[in-house]
This record gives C-alpha cells, sequence and structure tokens, in this order.
C-alpha cells in the first residue's frame, strides 16, 4: 500500500506568496501532511490573476475575489440575497460560483484518493453533501460561530447586528455537522476543540509556523517604537486595534510612535492623525523587525494568533494580551502578558524605554519554531493515524 493520498478542500489554493493568517496556515498544514508521508492534492479556487504555486498538485475551480471589505454595495446584496434565499452563510455563498456538477468532475478527477482534508467552513459548507462519501478531517480555523457572535455584539448598526447573527446561528449547525462526520479534526488552539465540545481523542491542536526555516537576518535599525501588522478590515482583528489605540494609546508615553501595517479601514484612518498608517508593506518581515516593541493586541476571534507566532519566531519583544496567546504552548522570555490597559501600557513603556536604551531585548527564535514544528508533526501524525485506522475498519 503506498501513502495515503488526501484531497485538501480549500477556498483558497495556496499561490506562494501567503499574506493572510489563513494562507500562512493553509502553507504550513499542507508542508506538515506531507512531512507525515502523505500525499496532497489541492482542490479550490485561486485569488484573481494568481496562479496556484504548485501546479502539479493542484486542481484550480476558477478564480473568485472573496474580500466583502473591498466589494460593493450591490455585490454585498447579491451576496446576501443568494445567501438568505438557499439558506447557506454569505462565507459559502461567494463560493456557489460553479455547479456541483463541475466540483464533483473536478473531485473525480483525482481519484483515486483515500480521504478529504476539508480546510475551513466556506467550501465545505458551499456544497456540504459532496463531500460526504470518504473519510474526511475537517481543519477548524477558528470556532468560527463563536467569532459571528463576537461580531454581531460588536456591530454599530442593527442590519449588521442582525446579519452576524444569522451567520452565527447557521455556522454553529455546520461545524456542529463538520465536526460530527469527520475522523479526526484539527484545531488551531487547544481551547477550540473544546468549544466544539470534542473529546481528547477526536481532536489535536495544530501549532503553526509562518515559515519552513529561521535564518538568521541582521538586527535592522529601529524606525518605530511600536509596530502593529494585520489585516484590520477583518473585524476580530480591527476589535483588538481599536481597543489598543482607544483605551492603551492614551497612557503611552506620548513621544512613542505607532506605525501601523496592513489594510485598514478608511474610517480608522481619519480617526487617527497621530498614528502612521503605512498600509500595505512591501517587506512584512522588515517592517516587524524595523519595530522597537510589537504590541500583539487581540481581543476577539478565536483560533491561533499567526502574528504572534511570526513575532516569537523572529525573536523581537512583545507586549501581548492573553487572547494574543492562546494555543501558544511556551511564551518566550521577551513577551509580557497584559489583559488591562494600564498593565498594558506600562509594560510598553518601560520595554521602549529599554529598547531607546540600546537594549533591543531580542531572542533567537530558531529554538521556538523548531519547537512548534515538533509538536505540529506529532499532531498532525495522531491525526492521519486515527484515519488510517478508520479507513482499516470500513476495509474490514
Amino acid at each position: 500500500m503506498g501513502p495515503m493520498h488526501l484531497l485538501f478542500v480549500t477556498s483558497l489554493v495556496p499561490d506562494g506568496e501567503p499574506t493572510t493568517g489563513y494562507e500562512i496556515a493553509n502553507a504550513a498544514i499542507i508542508d506538515g501532511l506531507r512531512r507525515a508521508g502523505a500525499r496532497v492534492t489541492v482542490l479550490g479556487f485561486t485569488w484573481p490573476g494568481k496562479r496556484p504555486s504548485d501546479p502539479d498538485n493542484t486542481i484550480v475551480l476558477g478564480e473568485v475575489d472573496v474580500r466583502t471589505d473591498t466589494a460593493g454595495l450591490v455585490q454585498k446584496l447579491v451576496w446576501l440575497r443568494r445567501a438568505v434565499t438557499v439558506g447557506l452563510t454569505v462565507s459559502s455563498i461567494k463560493l456557489r460560483v460553479i455547479a456541483e456538477a463541475q466540483l464533483r468532475a473536478a473531485i473525480a478527477s483525482a481519484e483515486p484518493f483515500d480521504a478529504y482534508v476539508l480546510n475551513g467552513v466556506a467550501l465545505a459548507g458551499a456544497f456540504e453533501n459532496v463531500f460526504s462519501d470518504k473519510p474526511s478531517i475537517f481543519v477548524a480555523h477558528n470556532v468560527e460561530h463563536r467569532s459571528a457572535r463576537e461580531n454581531s455584539n460588536a456591530a454599530a448598526s442593527l442590519m449588521q447586528k442582525a446579519l452576524f447573527a444569522r451567520e452565527a446561528r447557521l455556522l454553529r449547525g455546520l461545524e456542529t455537522r463538520l465536526c460530527a462526520r469527520a475522523d479526526f479534526v484539527f484545531t488551531l488552539a487547544e481551547d477550540d476543540g473544546k468549544a466544539f465540545g470534542l473529546p481528547l481523542e477526536r481532536f489535536a491542536a495544530l501549532p503553526l509556523v509562518t515559515r519552513k526555516a529561521i535564518t538568521v537576518r541582521p538586527v535592522l535599525p529601529v524606525a518605530h517604537d511600536l509596530g502593529l501588522i494585520g489585516t484590520w478590515t477583518w473585524q476580530p482583528n480591527r476589535i483588538g486595534l481599536e481597543w489598543f489605540l482607544r483605551q492603551v494609546k492614551p497612557l503611552l508615553d506620548p513621544s512613542i510612535g505607532i506605525a501601523v501595517a496592513g489594510s485598514t479601514p478608511a474610517d480608522l484612518l481619519t480617526a487617527w492623525p497621530g498614528v502612521t498608517f503605512a498600509g500595505k508593506v512591501p517587506d512584512a518581515t522588515a517592517f516587524v523587525e524595523s519595530s522597537g516593541v510589537i504590541p500583539l493586541v487581540s481581543r476577539a476571534g478565536t483560533g491561533v494568533q499567526l502574528k504572534t507566532i511570526e513575532t516569537f519566531e523572529l525573536g523581537m519583544p512583545s507586549v501581548a494580551t492573553a487572547r494574543s496567546v492562546r494555543g501558544i504552548a511556551s511564551v518566550p522570555a521577551n513577551c509580557i502578558v497584559a489583559d488591562e490597559p494600564v498593565a498594558f501600557a506600562a509594560a510598553i513603556n518601560a520595554m521602549v524605554a529599554r529598547t531607546r536604551q540600546g537594549d533591543r531585548q531580542r531572542l533567537d527564535g530558531r529554538a521556538f519554531h523548531v519547537s512548534q514544528l515538533q509538536k505540529l508533526d506529532t499532531a498532525i501524525r495522531r491525526g492521519l493515524d486515527r484515519l488510517a485506522s478508520g479507513k482499516r475498519k470500513v476495509a474490514g
């Protein structure tokens, strides 16, 4: 019997330039499955104009732009009307751009394969009945229904509150079904498996990495005291950034400079004239490494924070909320965890003062990276062993 052949079903296939946390996580998981000896064929859509990074092992279903923040009002209303008509989440309806028959033909072209890896809820939820004919592993990037509920609570308008509440209700049902059907579930944080009510033998949390290897790079001069980077148009990230700007910033030494990189909603740009909004930066790693201190400000969402993992891999000093370090077994010594604005600001003020005196407080991130990889490989092995034993039962 040859290696297990897995069909990795994902909304977006890797294109070699992972920028969002979702894409970085996908690359780490696919690499991990291959290190464990599995053959992986990836099935999904590409961003418009992008090409898959591994075309020989990728089946492309078409191009799709799933961003809500850049979609016009008409496009958003079309998605919503179609979602309500067929009773799907908006994230799933965006992927209903092909007919079910086309999807089935694409799946058939990957045969023979042993099992599905259903990566996230969007594509698995768009064509739920298509993926039930073989064993499966479900990869829960987040507890999506909980994030949608938090988004509903944080939304300003009644319309948004209602829309997020609808998503939360549908996602709760979808996630329950995907977990129940799967032979094994991978989460990105231990707490998420518990949130789904899964027994310990049916799930494993995957510690992630953001790069294949850590290379020692020259220490860059400090360009800004504090550097924050992320997709701030994503509601759970925005909640954290707003908390930092509203609650923590007023308590900081006024001479401390704050730079924010990544796509940012227009209303935030105008609300904080004293903050440098750098937009999309050409080299995200260089942006992080030219910061004095990294504030890790997650206050919402589930799963794991890839910004946190990258910060630790690069050995950067940081101040983090408890949410930012969830799912991380060993927090490095140069990270202070603080949840109250006063404590968070005090830690930043002290760290920035040390940085300005020439103490960069950097650590070698290679040890953290190696330990994450070892734990990732162990967790993936558990899932594949479970899948193999389930297949043997079916065969027997």
